[in-house]
């Protein structure tokens, strides 16, 4: 399930635990609670935690009693994330672009570009993303909801830095950068992020069978429920199947 050559392993590889140092990802308690009103979440829920990185909002959510699958393409994240899992969530490493499951889950969430906005990259077919969305739809029962973030196409090009290279095209995001690991040893890296309008998302959501409830403007750490503007670096989409 899971493709051995994606360009963001190598990114995980070298993070590690030190992913979980970055402001973006001091959030996840407030996230959790919107989250869980906004889908309807209640304990006993099958839950799907596509892109789980090493694991916060997976373990956030099986601590309130839900049934947490969380899958990442980096072993290693899944590896950080199943240690010291609480009871109710399990991980596997799995490609989001082939995503296996079958009407097994009442909610799924891809946050923080999880899995949805990084699927594209070098060799990457454009439609990428469109593959992780379809397979989050199929994972759910009907009736079941999912919540997707992606960053977003006016934040992006208004707030273009030096070391930014958008291609106004594909709608892909190219940062030349540097990460460091748990130790601080820095090391240049190649990231791409595919961005999108509030529009986009729609079209997306509806070829993958989805019935759009939602798309709200938010930032990491502070999820409302705001109509979407050019002046937030996400939106979320929230669907049912």
């Amino acid at each position: 399930m899971a493709d051995a050559d994606h360009w963001f392993e190598a990114v995980a590889d070298h993070l590690g635990d030190a992913y979980l140092r970055y402001a973006f990802t001091k959030g996840t308690a407030q996230e959790v609670e919107f989250l869980a009103d906004a889908l309807g979440l209640e304990p006993g829920m099958r839950l799907l935690d596509v892109g789980c990185g090493p694991g916060r909002h997976a373990h956030a959510f099986a601590t309130r009693g839900l049934e947490v699958v969380g899958v990442d393409i980096s072993q290693r994240f899944v590896d950080l994330a199943a240690r010291d899992a609480p009871p109710g969530a399990t991980f596997v490493r799995a490609d989001a672009r082939g995503l296996g499951f079958d009407a097994e889950f009442d909610a799924a969430i891809s946050l923080c570009q999880g899995a949805f906005g990084l699927a594209g990259g070098p060799g990457a077919p454009l439609d990428a993303d469109g593959e992780v969305l379809a397979g989050i739809a199929r994972a759910l029962r009907p009736g079941g909801r999912a919540a997707v973030s992606a960053f977003s196409a006016y934040f992006q090009v208004r707030w273009l830095e030096d070391h930014d290279a958008f291609d106004a095209e594909a709608g892909v995001n190219h940062e030349r950068t540097e990460v460091r690991d748990e130790s601080g040893t820095a090391v240049p890296v190649d990231l791409w992020t595919t961005c999108f309008t509030p529009r986009e998302l729609r079209l997306l959501a509806g070829r993958a069978g989805l019935g759009v409830d939602a798309i709200w403007s938010v930032t990491p750490g502070a999820y409302a429920r705001a109509a979407p503007t050019v002046d937030t670096p996400e939106f979320l989409l929230v669907a049912r199947r």
